[in-house]
């Protein structure tokens, strides 16, 4: 008996999870208001953003990753450096994180630089 019990549970759970999503597919009248006001104020819809919009954005979320990567690494080789008390092989490690960290933002700045150069041209020579 408890296991039938159990197993209606997990069925009715499962229900539920293939169900219920389809009804917030919905079309409301109140969404229909946010999408005059979005298309009104100059955003974008879903239906206007391009794929190469979309690898911009994706470019611009993995450098932000490799800032936050950076930091984590100046941190950790500046604490490893603290802790080091005086051994030269711990201080020597230390600094060599620091210093690939900063040739890592250093070729990560210059990639940027560079992507952003020839995209402001290709949209340079689109408008001619």
């Amino acid at each position: 008996m408890r296991k039938k019990i159990k197993n209606s549970f997990y069925l009715l759970f499962l229900v539920a999870i293939l169900i219920l999503p389809y009804f917030v597919f919905a079309q409301s009248a109140a969404l229909n208001k946010l999408e005059k006001v979005q298309s009104s104020s100059g955003y974008k819809t879903a239906t206007e953003y391009t794929a190469a919009e979309m690898a911009g954005d994706i470019v611009k979320v993995l450098f932000s990753l490799l800032g936050i990567i950076f930091t984590v690494l100046i941190l950790y080789g500046g604490y490893n450096w603290m802790v080091a008390a005086g051994d030269n092989s711990k201080v020597d490690k230390a600094k060599s994180t620091i210093q690939r960290a900063i040739i890592g933002l250093i070729i990560t700045a210059g990639a940027y630089a560079i992507g952003q150069l020839v995209v402001g041209v290709i949209m340079m020579s689109r408008q001619n």
